[in-house]
């Protein structure tokens, strides 16, 4: 089984964390490293552009922060983002430009490209979200096996061990995942797919592709 490169998911353009995903052998082996990577990266922003607002937490001056929302460090949050009320950050998280967290979001170990919308009710978790993805209303990433063991990409019959408990999913520049699906942990899904509401994603999904709530994939193009 050969997994997605990284180049074919994402636009590296539009995130501060270009070299560290570019850099990477597979593309779950980023997920361990970023919390160490924004600890580094954090002490070379420009001081003109960024302040901390408490210990580990770096927020560009020109974004929008709810004093109802929490957020625990490292943390970078990018030029123009918003982060609205009830939204819930627990570290480890590099937030894009102009990328939306609203109400009852939570995120953890992740990094979110710009312009990224996670708007209510999502769970985002050891995963990267690519420019321009959207989750709609109640979907979540699940990061973590019902079984408690190692997170495994399948594709078919076939699976590659990564050797993480916890691993959500990689999600590629302008994926839409339609309202309350659950994209399952170890899922990657391709450059602009877009995924019904109440649907259940597991494994690669292929770019340019719709995938409907009954499992069918049928093409966009």
């Amino acid at each position: 089984m050969i997994l997605p490169k990284m180049t074919d998911l994402f636009d590296l353009s539009h995130t501060l964390a270009s070299e560290l995903i570019r850099n990477a052998d597979a593309p779950y082996e980023v997920l361990p490293k970023i919390k160490d990577f924004i600890r580094e990266l954090s002490v070379k922003l420009r001081a003109d552009e960024y302040y901390e607002i408490c210990d580990g937490v770096f927020v560009a001056k020109d974004a929008k922060i709810s004093d109802k929302a929490t957020i625990i460090g490292p943390t970078i949050i990018g030029h123009g983002a918003e982060i609205r009320p009830g939204a819930y950050i627990r570290g480890s998280v590099l937030i894009g430009n102009g990328a939306v967290i609203g109400n009852s979001t939570e995120i953890k170990n992740a990094i979110i490209f710009d312009e990224v919308q996670l708007p209510h009710y999502n769970y985002v978790g050891d995963s990267i979200l690519g420019y321009k993805a959207h989750l709609g209303a109640g979907a979540i990433i699940s990061n973590f096996k019902l079984d408690h063991g190692n997170v495994k990409v399948r594709s078919g019959s076939d699976s590659i061990e990564t050797g993480l408990r916890k691993f959500g999913a990689l999600m590629g520049d302008f994926v839409e995942v339609g309202c309350n699906s659950v994209v399952l942990p170890g899922s990657i899904v391709g450059k602009r797919t877009l995924v019904y509401p109440l649907t259940s994603v597991r494994g690669i999904i292929p770019a340019d592709i719709i995938l409907h709530n009954d499992g069918t994939l049928t093409s966009r193009k």
